[in-house]
């Protein structure tokens, strides 16, 4: 956490604190929290398991004035988002139409669907699995936050909902998805393989049997690396420039087109020597700006601010020279 620490100064200008606490129970730990959430302008929670992270980040958002933000949640939403509409936009394909398979029930798995929701996506085009299979609205084992994506469906099995899908988000395990799920997706299909550091299916293998797909991972050796330190550095600095109490979902929704919209602008050339690319255009191997792009500052907290602004969630208005 002393890392994450480096990166909100290095990314972002702002300073900030790893604390760690121990804990016997949800409660105790929101206690402990709230009672010293004054000293800090925003407070990023890291590395808590579903379903108790979904109840300690809403209560700390019902009990604090400052910003609570888990980023294992909404970082890797957001810029699975931004990198999701980009693909889809490359590939002549609607968010709205998109049937999505999602292995994995966690934390990361429910924010990114929720977010995609938000972005045009539709509910019952998402089957999400667990380690049981497809979550499915006449299971009985399943808490209230995987009965939100409960569909109503008839099929049960990975291969099922696989075929035919036009995008795969994996944030489970590694090798989960075979060669031939990724021969039964749709034409000019998508996969996020998030998982770290071994995919769901390895670039190499997805690439050998469809020659028509976007792939995304978690890993900074291949193209497409979805990174949440594309977002929280500067989400953070949009909020506190404007004092935001919360950060809400119009402030997600508005660094997700933030970031993905850097991507289809020229890259500059020191981002290209940072990577280690002889050029980066926008298109099947490049759908997500690089982390070191000096952009995101400026495009994403901008955002982030305004969105703030606009939904009352800021506690002082942007300058006419606003600039982050």
């Amino acid at each position: 956490m002393e890392g994450k620490a480096l990166l909100f100064k290095r990314f972002a200008g702002l300073d900030s604190i790893d604390i760690e606490v121990k804990h016997r129970t949800a409660d105790e730990f929101v206690n402990t929290v709230v009672n010293i959430a004054d000293t800090f302008g925003g407070i990023n929670l890291e590395d808590f398991k579903a379903p108790e992270c979904f109840e300690i980040e809403k209560a700390l958002k019902l009990r604090c004035s400052i910003p609570i933000f888990h980023v294992d949640q909404h970082g890797t939403a957001i810029v699975t988002a931004a990198g999701m509409i980009n693909a889809l936009d490359i590939q002549g394909k609607k968010i709205e139409e998109a049937k999505i398979v999602c292995m994995g029930a966690g934390a990361a798995a429910i924010a990114c669907m929720k977010l995609l929701i938000k972005c045009g996506a539709l509910r019952e085009k998402i089957y999400m699995l667990d380690r049981k299979g497809v979550i499915h609205t006449r299971r009985g084992d399943i808490n209230e936050y995987k009965q939100r994506f409960a569909n109503n469906t008839d099929q049960r099995t990975r291969l099922d909902v696989v075929t035919k899908a036009d995008v795969f988000v994996g944030v489970s395990g590694p090798n989960v998805l075979s060669a031939q799920d990724v021969e039964l997706m749709a034409s000019n299909p998508i996969i996020f393989a998030c998982s770290n550091p071994d995919p769901e299916i390895k670039p190499e293998l997805a690439h050998s049997v469809r020659d028509d797909l976007i792939i995304a991972t978690g890993r900074s050796d291949y193209p497409n690396q979805v990174n949440n330190v594309l977002c929280f550095p500067f989400i953070f600095r949009g909020a506190l420039d404007v004092r935001a109490a919360e950060i809400n979902d119009a402030m997600k929704v508005a660094a997700v087109h933030a970031i993905r919209e850097i991507a289809k602008l020229p890259v500059p050339e020191s981002v290209l020597k940072a990577s280690g690319a002889e050029s980066l255009i926008f298109g099947k191997g490049y759908i997500i700006p690089k982390p070191m792009d000096p952009r995101l500052l400026k495009h994403v907290a901008g955002a982030v601010a305004r969105a703030a602004v606009a939904t009352g969630a800021a506690q002082i208005d942007l300058p006419d020279n606003y600039t982050a």
